[in-house]
């Protein structure tokens, strides 16, 4: 993990609508998916890592219904680490 400053910096709404798709079980999984697809295609980094914060809120009605749409920040280093974030929580 890389401890350095930010090069780049973006607040995304990010659809989560297509985990929807999924059986009921296996929702909230595929929005962790559906987030990490929407980063990679974004940032293009060689690592996501996705703050503890931002899974609990994915997860917190449980496995079968995941929030429509999730607000995030995402922070790309030098390294090209895009470290994944709630908009709200620094602000």
């Amino acid at each position: 993990m890389s401890d350095s400053e930010p090069v780049e910096e973006r607040i995304y709404n990010v659809p989560l609508g297509k985990a929807w798709v999924t059986p009921r079980y296996r929702r909230a999984e595929k929005a962790v998916t559906v987030l990490r697809k929407f980063v990679q295609r974004h940032m293009k980094p060689e690592e996501i890592i996705i703050d503890p914060s931002v899974n609990e809120t994915i997860w917190r009605n449980g496995i079968t219904n995941p929030p429509r749409k999730i607000r995030v920040r995402l922070s790309k280093d030098n390294e090209d680490v895009v470290t994944v974030s709630l908009a709200e929580a620094e602000e």
